[in-house]
């Protein structure tokens, strides 16, 4: 099994399965390994891995990242119903994104840097 990943963020959930459908489903990461009480997901080269365990770790902010505006946007009109504001231009991070909530509370970022 070839990977071009260098780490993995493990995070805790009580509710395994709704969460990994939500990022599979709306977020549109892909399984990449399946163990007994734990999923690792995969988008591009971030991968996470969800756990079942009696609480979820909730602090942070989870950044999925595009290269352009127009696959913000594509985003945005796919997870409308979750985003916080619309898309909007920060110059101070020099990133244009927008913010949404998991099925748990986690923060998610949808961007892509100005400057890349």
């Amino acid at each position: 099994m070839t990977c071009a990943m260098s780490g993995i963020v493990f995070l805790s959930t009580k509710s395994l399965d709704s969460v990994v459908e939500f990022y599979r489903s709306r977020i549109g990461m892909e399984v990449w390994i399946k163990q007994e009480d734990c999923t690792i997901l995969r988008h591009g080269d971030l991968a996470l891995g969800f756990c079942g365990r009696d609480r979820a770790d909730t602090c942070g902010i989870i950044t999925f990242w595009y290269r352009t505006d127009a696959e913000v946007d594509e985003r945005y009109r796919d997870l409308k119903d979750l985003a916080e504001d619309a898309p909007r231009l920060n110059e101070k991070y020099r990133i244009y994104h927008f913010f949404l909530r998991d099925p748990e509370g986690r923060r998610l970022e949808v961007q892509r840097f100005l400057d890349l």
